[in-house]
């Protein structure tokens, strides 16, 4: 399970599109959340970030506790989704 955290015309976040929806593919659930426009998915990733980020992209694995923020590669992606 992965949370992600992105804004909509955020370039970063949009070049890690393709990674997450190769993830998906292969059977990992990821949840998407768009903070820029939304108040509800803002809130929701101040309460996962806890300072760690600060910004978007940002990606969190409930369950470990691993994150990633900023840009990353498909296999740093993967590894906090397991």
């Amino acid at each position: 399970m992965l949370l992600e955290f992105y804004g909509l015309e955020c370039p970063h976040c949009e070049s890690m599109k393709p990674l997450v929806e190769k993830l998906r593919k292969e059977g990992v659930a990821v949840e998407s959340f768009e903070v820029w426009h939304d108040k509800n998915n803002l809130a929701k990733l101040q309460e996962y970030d806890k300072g760690y980020c600060g910004g978007v992209p940002f990606f969190i694995n409930p369950q470990t506790g691993k994150w990633i923020c900023g840009e990353a590669s498909y296999e740093e992606l993967k590894n906090i989704a397991q």
